[in-house]
């Protein structure tokens, strides 16, 4: 993710975060389920008051772009991970996941197991 806030602008900064991130996930630069940095972290990362950053990704959130899950983190909102799509490829996916899962179980795994090497197999 890269964002750069522009201190001369008339747009205020939070407005500026809120731009940017939006017009990436958008794009596809920032996908659905790319877990955002922390509040504190994007406020030290660019320079900002933590209530600067906090204001931004509240404004995405309330427009539906990302979507807090407490200690877990910030993350872009998937519309097939929360019930939002249901189109052809999303049928097939979640009949994929659904697969992996019977057999991961099948073959003892834990749920935490079972992620690690979906994660270790995405592509980066």
């Amino acid at each position: 993710m890269s964002i750069v806030i522009d201190t001369a602008s008339a747009v205020p900064p939070y407005e500026q975060l809120r731009t940017q991130i939006a017009v990436q996930v958008a794009s596809g630069d920032l996908p659905a389920g790319a877990r955002l940095a922390t509040v504190r972290q994007l406020a030290a990362d660019l320079g900002l008051a933590v209530n600067t950053v906090a204001r931004g990704y509240r404004e995405l959130e309330a427009d539906g772009v990302i979507a807090t899950h407490g200690r877990r983190g910030t993350f872009v909102r998937s519309g097939l991970v929360e019930g939002g799509q249901t189109d052809k490829s999303t049928t097939r996916a979640r009949s994929a996941a659904q697969e992996y899962t019977t057999v991961a179980r099948r073959l003892g795994l834990t749920q935490a197991e079972a992620t690690r090497l979906v994660e270790q197999s995405w592509p980066r």
